[in-house]
C-alpha cells in the first residue's frame, strides 16, 4: 500500500498493507524507528529464492466471495431460528476474521442463547465459534470439512483488510466505519498469538519491487477489471509502521526502486492446529453437515445461528451479489533463511515456514468461478522471480 492506504491493489502496485510492531512501541531485532515514523533496517545479507519449477510441490486455487455492498454481517428470521450472516469478505477473510466474529456474536447475543450453532468451518467460522464460546455458549460447527480443508486453507494469509469486497460509491451506510470497527478488533487479537509455540504469527520484511517510480504505476498488476474498492486503509495509519523508500546504498534488489514494509503473517497449518485445538478443548462439537437450502437451518437444535459458508453462499443461500475472485498460489519449497516477502511485476511472494507462496496477478480472476490450476500462470510467476534473483548479487555480512 501507499503509506495511507490498505487496498490489495495497491499493494501490487507497490506498497504494502501491511502492520509492523511498532504499535506496540517495540523494535524488531536489526531495526530502529527513526523520527519521521519508519524504519531503519541494520545490514542483514538477504538469501535469495530459489525460484525454479522443479521446487514447485502444490498449487492452490481459492475463491474468495466479494460483495460490492460489503461483507454481510446481518440478522435474519428463519421460522423459529435467528440467523447471523457472517460471509463476504472478499480477500479478507483472514485479516478481518475475529473482528467480523465480534459483530456477528452481538447480534447473537440478543436473544442470550445458551447454545449457538456456527455453519461453516472456514477462518470465519471458527473464529465465531471460539469467539462465541469465550462468552459462555455450548457451541457445535455444522460443515463438510474441517478447517485444513476449506478454502481458508489455501491463502497467503497476511495482514491486509483491504481486499476485503466493497466497491466505492456502493456499500452500505456505516461501512466504512464498520470496517475500521472489524480491522482494529482482529489486528489486536492476532497481535496476541504473537511469540506463541510454532509461531502462528509473526513478523517478516516484505519489499515492494518496481523498475519505474511507485508513483507512476511502478509495480502495478493487470487486474485492471476489478472495481474500485471503497477505501477505509487511511483510518488505520496508526497500526502500523510506514513504509520506507530505501536509497540505492540500503537497496539489496537489483532494481531501481524499493519499499519496505514489515508484514504480519499467519503461518496456517499451525495456526489452524491451534484454532481447533481451542474448540475442542472449550468442549465444542464438529457435526459433518451438508447444507441445501435456508430452511435446512431450521431444522438444527440450536435456534441462533451464525451463518459463515463462504463462497458456498452464492449456491446454498442463493446470494448472487457474491462475485469471485479467483486466487492462484504455488508453493515452493520453504527455505528457512528466507524470512522476507516481495512483489514484483505483480507477483506477490509471502515467506511462511512451512512454505513460500507464490501468486501472480495478471488479470482474468475477476468474476472467475474456475479452482482449476493454471499451469502457464505458475511459470510466467515463477519466471519472473527467476530473472530477478538471476541478476541478485549476493550480499556479504
Amino acid at each position: 500500500m501507499l503509506p495511507y492506504n490498505v487496498d490489495r491493489r495497491h499493494l501490487i502496485r507497490g506498497s504494502m498493507a501491511l502492520g509492523g510492531i511498532g504499535l506496540l512501541g517495540l523494535s524488531s531485532p536489526g531495526f530502529s524507528k527513526p523520527r519521521n515514523g519508519g524504519l531503519a533496517r541494520a545490514h542483514r545479507p538477504l538469501v535469495p529464492i530459489r525460484a525454479r519449477p522443479d521446487r514447485v510441490f502444490n498449487t492452490t486455487v481459492c475463491l474468495r466471495p466479494f460483495r460490492e455492498a460489503g461483507p454481510r454481517i446481518e440478522a435474519e428470521q428463519i421460522g423459529d431460528t435467528l440467523v447471523i450472516h457472517n460471509y463476504g469478505h472478499g480477500a479478507s477473510g483472514w485479516s478481518l476474521s475475529w473482528g467480523s466474529a465480534n459483530l456477528a456474536l452481538q447480534k447473537a447475543l440478543a436473544n442470550s442463547p445458551t447454545h449457538i450453532a456456527v455453519i461453516g468451518c472456514g477462518v470465519i467460522g471458527l473464529t465465531s465459534a471460539i469467539m462465541a464460546q469465550r462468552a459462555g455458549a455450548q457451541v457445535t460447527i455444522y460443515a463438510r470439512d474441517l478447517l485444513p480443508q476449506t478454502r481458508s486453507s489455501r491463502a497467503q494469509a497476511f495482514w491486509g483488510p483491504g481486499g476485503a469486497g466493497g466497491v466505492k460509491d456502493v456499500v452500505a451506510p456505516g461501512y466504512v466505519d464498520q470496517m475500521e470497527q472489524m480491522a482494529r478488533f482482529s489486528f489486536r487479537t492476532f497481535v496476541q498469538y504473537g511469540g506463541f509455540p510454532g509461531m502462528p504469527v509473526e513478523w517478516r520484511d516484505q519489499y515492494a519491487l518496481s523498475d519505474t517510480p511507485f508513483d507512476e504505476g511502478g509495480g502495478a498488476s493487470e487486474a485492471s477489471e476489478e472495481p474500485e474498492f471503497a477505501n477505509y486503509g487511511s483510518r488505520l495509519t496508526d497500526l502500523t509502521p510506514r513504509p520506507v523508500d530505501l536509497a540505492n546504498d540500503s537497496n539489496p534488489f537489483p532494481v531501481k526502486f524499493a519499499r519496505r514494509s514489515e508484514s504480519m503473517v499467519f503461518n496456517i497449518p499451525e495456526f489452524s492446529h491451534l484454532l481447533m485445538r481451542d474448540f475442542y478443548t472449550a468442549g465444542g462439537r464438529f457435526v459433518r453437515k451438508v447444507f441445501h437450502t435456508p430452511n435446512d437451518l431450521t431444522e438444527l437444535p440450536e435456534k441462533t445461528v451464525i451463518n459463515c459458508p463462504g463462497y458456498e453462499a452464492r449456491q446454498w443461500w442463493r446470494d448472487t451479489t457474491i462475485t469471485p475472485r479467483r486466487g492462484q498460489i504455488s508453493w515452493l519449497v520453504p527455505q528457512s533463511e528466507v524470512d522476507y516477502g516481495l512483489n514484483y511485476k505483480g507477483v506477490l511472494v509471502t515467506s511462511r515456514r512451512d512454505s513460500i507462496g507464490v501468486q501472480g496477478h495478471f488479470g482474468g480472476d475477476w468474476n472467475n468461478s474456475s479452482e482449476l490450476p493454471d499451469r502457464s500462470e505458475t511459470d510466467r510467476s515463477i519466471a519472473i522471480l527467476a530473472e530477478l534473483f538471476s541478476r541478485f548479487r549476493i550480499q556479504r555480512s
